[in-house]
């Protein structure tokens, strides 16, 4: 079984949401298992529109449960995560809907990275993440 383990270096500021770390700076796995690779996940319903035109909320709404499908169709859960990637069109919205964010993960915090673009593979598309989790 795979050991997870999510670390904080000493002296490296640890940036907080809800009384919880918002993301880990290292995460280490040991021991077998199963890479679990997620494609970016937009927040497109079940026939490929973007849901809430112009509404990061409503789009990362969509997003993290494209995500949960796809974690849970490979055996796996959000504890699971260990890297994200995150990109915006607008780092501002953002960071008002990171409770979506914190919702999902709860205490695991997996690495990771966001990235402000300027456009998305479909249009009107405010936000795209993917993921790799590790499972036994």
């Amino acid at each position: 079984m795979p050991k997870i383990e999510r670390i904080q270096p000493q002296g490296m500021n640890v940036r907080m949401q809800q009384g919880k770390p918002a993301y880990s700076h290292v995460v280490t796995v040991t021991g077998t298992g199963k890479t679990i690779y997620v494609a970016g996940q937009l927040g497109r319903d079940a026939e490929g529109n973007i849901v809430g035109p112009g509404d990061m909320r409503a789009q990362m709404e969509q997003t993290f449960k494209n995500l949960d499908a796809c974690l849970k169709a490979a055996g796996a859960s959000w504890s699971d995560v260990v890297k994200t990637n995150t990109f915006v069109t607008d780092y501002a919205e953002f960071a008002k809907c990171t409770d979506v964010r914190m919702r999902y993960f709860g205490v695991a915090s997996p690495t990771s990275t966001t990235i402000q673009i300027s456009g998305l593979a479909q249009p009107g598309a405010m936000v795209e993440i993917e993921l790799i989790a590790v499972v036994d």
